[in-house]
């Protein structure tokens, strides 16, 4: 039995912080065990060059979902408040005559949790309101909420956490929902945005998937430096994350490593958790399916852990489009970003985006028919461990990471995948240098915008302190259950209910 809808279903697949440079889909020597993704890679177009518009959850989740950088809708950090007059793809979908549906995490910030999502099936694993903002008025400080190295430290495996409950509930809730639409509303089209939280840290997963790996093959980090040799905003993150001063054992990183690996599996099991019910409810053949993430990890590689940074492992991100009933397997080469997603998923929903509102998203749409396209990502960076807006430019071979303090960064990743050589001073790529900084004072007015972060900042930490005196309201996300709809009920007919709850309809 299949649906009956002409228009495609998406179902959107996100994993927390999963660094693109370690995974079997770009890398043949990749020991991490993902054999659901690398079926649909095999399948769907795969991106090679996807970045995250900024690497961290809250800022890149809020640039992904609208299409718009961060500085244009003052998602400036892990606290900052998501406008709900922000169009997203679930306001443009929903316009079109979709079911709109978000399960697991998103980290909206602010009074409006669902951003055109018309159900919201779990609540979110991080805070609703601004106890994370970010004090560029006290650099010095450290909160207590950083980051730390417990993360790396405690790693291993465990039966239970906090982020498997959040997961389990959220692929659970996530396939009843396909269940509950076949059933019935099979003639209307969804999109259904299945949000993760694992591989991020902590690093521990259950023994079944710590154990697919050993110790002798987990790969150590390829390059180190020492504190010193860092650049500024580096070392400002190892400050950051309280690891300054505070080496890590081999064993340590080896040990973090494998359980990071270990999630990394845990998620494509859980890809084919989905994709099973999706097969089995007659879905698969009219349903896109895209797979991408929030940001990276740098999982110990320069010294550095978690993302906050613009190198490759924090900033790339897996982004894989599966439909082969409409596009032929490909891989896309050129530099694109998950701010794109937005204008692609409404073309391949049939609309268009409004021209007259604002839209920094560029469909993929010609890429994912081999017909070319846009070669360009760019990305904003104003939360932890910065003290000025951390912009960059990605195109062609290059990528550029600039702050009008003290960052200045030009990589030719064709020659220097691992950037190693910061090509900035060298004489021979001074006019390349010159080009990217005269485009940047273009895009940006990097001074005002300091300023624009600042007053938000300090607006946000007044209010959060003046919002923890008295009564609380909180913001976070309450899932609705109708209990009286749910099951066996004395006011539904036994014999109907039983034979509209089993598919196929006997």
């Amino acid at each position: 039995m299949t649906q009956t809808t002409t228009r495609p279903n998406i179902l959107f697949i996100m994993a927390d912080q999963m660094a693109a440079p370690l995974l079997p889909i770009y890398d043949r020597q990749s020991v991490v065990q993902m054999p659901h993704l690398a079926r649909l890679a095999e399948q769907g177009v795969v991106f090679e060059s996807a970045y995250c518009p900024s690497p961290l959850c809250a800022p890149s989740r809020y640039s992904l979902v609208s299409g718009q950088l961060p500085s244009k809708i003052g998602g400036f950090d892990n606290a900052a408040d998501f406008a709900a007059d922000i169009p997203t793809y679930a306001h443009y979908l929903r316009a079109l005559g979709y079911r709109t549906a978000l399960s697991g995490k998103m980290h909206f910030c602010g009074p409006d949790q669902l951003h055109g999502y018309e159900d919201r099936l779990t609540a979110d694993i991080y805070p609703a309101d601004y106890g994370w903002t970010v004090n560029w008025d006290a650099l010095e400080v450290r909160p207590s909420w950083y980051h730390n190295m417990s993360s790396v430290l405690q790693a291993g495996p465990s039966v239970r956490t906090n982020q498997l409950d959040h997961d389990e509930e959220t692929v659970f809730k996530a396939r009843q929902y396909l269940y509950d639409h076949v059933r019935n509303t099979p003639g209307q089209p969804f999109c259904l945005t299945v949000s993760m939280t694992h591989p991020h840290d902590p690093y521990t997963i259950p023994s079944e998937f710590f154990d697919l790996y050993r110790d002798e093959d987990i790969p150590m980090p390829r390059h180190s430096f020492t504190q010193d040799a860092q650049d500024a905003h580096s070392q400002r993150l190892l400050k950051v994350i309280d690891l300054w001063d505070k080496p890590l054992t081999d064993d340590a990183i080896r040990r973090a490593r494998r359980a990071y690996f270990g999630s990394c599996s845990y998620v494509d099991a859980k890809i084919g958790e989905l994709r099973k019910t999706l097969m089995d409810c007659g879905l698969a053949d009219n349903t896109i399916m895209v797979f991408s993430g929030d940001h990276g990890d740098m999982l110990g590689e320069r010294g550095l852990w978690y993302k906050m940074h613009w190198f490759e492992m924090a900033a790339r991100v897996p982004l894989v489009v599966h439909a082969p009933q409409q596009f032929a397997p490909r891989r896309v080469a050129g530099n694109v970003s998950t701010i794109d997603l937005l204008p692609t998923l409404v073309e391949l929903a049939g609309g268009q985006v409004d021209a007259t509102l604002p839209l920094d998203g560029q469909s993929l749409v010609p890429h994912l028919r081999g017909a070319g396209g846009h070669d360009e990502a760019i990305g904003e960076y104003m939360a932890e461990g910065s003290k000025t807006p951390l912009i960059m430019l990605r195109r062609g071979p290059w990528k550029f990471v600039y702050g009008q303090d003290d960052i200045c960064m030009l990589f030719h990743l064709a020659s220097d995948p691992d950037e190693l050589h910061n090509l900035a001073s060298d004489p021979g790529h001074q006019a390349t240098l010159q080009a990217f900084l005269a485009e940047t004072h273009t895009r940006w007015n990097l001074g005002a915008l300091h300023q624009q972060v600042l007053a938000s900042q300090r607006r946000r930490r007044l209010v959060y302190r003046a919002l923890t005196q008295g009564r609380r309201t909180a913001w976070d996300h309450q899932p609705f259950v109708d209990a009286s709809q749910q099951y066996m009920r004395n006011h539904i007919d036994l014999d109907d209910l039983e034979r509209r709850a089993r598919f196929p309809v006997p």
